[in-house]
């Protein structure tokens, strides 16, 4: 396959600044210029994007995701190494990003389209499409810095998309926008996967990276920590980074507060009947005493997300050392199939992940009837 974005040893540096002379009598005292601290954003990450890919891109706040695409896109330079892509990119970065506040927004779709290479003819063409897709028909000819940072994601993402990319490259502003138009722009990149473009998505969303990237890849402080398929490459960012973190409301130092160690059934097998209870048991140990909640995930073999219970619900409290806990299902509604089971366990402060397993058991469902799908209904039916 063509390689059309290449991530060659790219790391990049940035000055924090302690003490920042501003005037210039300051600079001709201290020609120094203040004092301040290296920080490294990225450190050697190195990829390939191949056509037709979607790639996800999975890290806490802080671990490097939007300066990596920043640097993808041209905003910023590495330090070192190099960048090379092939074809031509839009990327939806940030709010407004290339866009001018004192400009209408008729005018920034002109300005932001001659930045992707555009004529004026073929902006024109794709004019009433782009604001069509932003239904901002009413407010086209308005300042956009007086749009709402939802407007802003609208117009941005209406213009990434219909100006014709071979590589789009999206950050994580589309959580800005309504649900009913994050649904009209997956549909959208759903699109462009089906004409085989490239696609490169930032998302604190492991399961949205799941469902749509065919590989991610994990930062974590700046270090490339997994490049691999979405799902190998969620385990690893829920359990290594989510999973080893203490959150800040939690006190002590940042070490493994509660594991989750084995799950078992009582028969040893993780078989279950439409509409019948199941149980399961889960050996636990925790370095002190613990009170948080238990959560339960369920995904289908492809990962699509079938279930997760409300944490809320399942309240518990731990002593220290090793303890089992017991969880019930009165009623297992789901038909035939397989599904896979990840647990995690919440604090009561703030609901920070302080241990999870992903894919921890696979519960292979039986179903006696002839209905199909995940979930089954049971309509009752007159005749009048």
């Amino acid at each position: 396959m063509t390689a059309v974005i290449e991530v060659q040893g790219v790391s990049k540096h940035f000055r924090l600044h302690h003490e920042r002379h501003q005037s210039l009598k300051e600079r001709l005292i201290h020609p120094g210029g203040g004092t301040f601290t290296e920080f490294r954003a990225l450190q050697e990450v190195s990829f390939t994007v191949n056509s037709s890919e979607t790639v996800g891109v999975l890290g806490r706040n802080g671990s490097g995701k939007s300066t990596l695409l920043k640097c993808i896109c041209g905003v910023l330079q590495p330090t070192s190494g190099q960048i090379l892509v092939r074809g031509t990119l839009a990327g939806l970065l940030e709010l407004g990003a290339g866009f001018q506040p004192e400009l209408s927004g008729r005018d920034n779709i002109y300005l932001s389209g001659s930045m992707l290479g555009l004529s004026r003819r073929s902006i024109d063409r794709l004019f009433d499409s782009i604001v069509d897709f932003s239904e901002l028909d009413g407010f086209i000819d308005t300042q956009v810095k007086f749009y709402s940072s939802g407007m802003y994601v609208r117009l941005g993402f209406a213009v990434a998309v219909n100006v014709d990319p071979d590589v789009l490259v999206v950050d994580e502003v589309l959580a800005v926008g309504d649900e009913r138009f994050q649904s009209k722009c997956m549909d959208r990149i759903r699109e462009f996967q089906k004409e085989g473009r490239t696609i490169m998505l930032v998302s604190h969303n492991a399961d949205q990276v799941r469902s749509l990237c065919d590989r991610a890849i994990v930062l974590d402080h700046g270090v490339l920590l997994a490049d691999g398929p979405s799902g190998e490459s969620v385990k690893i960012f829920r359990e290594a980074l989510l999973g080893e973190s203490r959150m800040d409301d939690l006190p002590g130092e940042h070490e493994e507060l509660v594991s989750i160690d084995a799950v078992s059934t009582a028969t040893g097998r993780f078989d279950a009947r439409t509409g019948a209870p199941w149980a399961c048991e889960i050996a636990v140990t925790s370095q002190e005493a613990f009170e948080g909640y238990l959560v339960l995930e369920l995904h289908t073999h492809v990962g699509t997300l079938v279930t997760r219970s409300d944490p809320t619900s399942a309240p518990i409290a731990l002593n220290k050392g090793h303890q089992r806990i017991g969880v019930n299902l009165p009623e297992l509604p789901l038909l035939d199939g397989s599904y896979e089971l990840s647990i995690g366990l919440l604090s009561q402060f703030g609901h920070g992940v302080v241990a999870w397993r992903e894919q921890v058991a696979t519960i292979e469902v039986t179903y006696d009837g002839r209905a199909s799908g995940i979930v089954p209904i049971e309509p009752k039916v007159t005749v009048y």
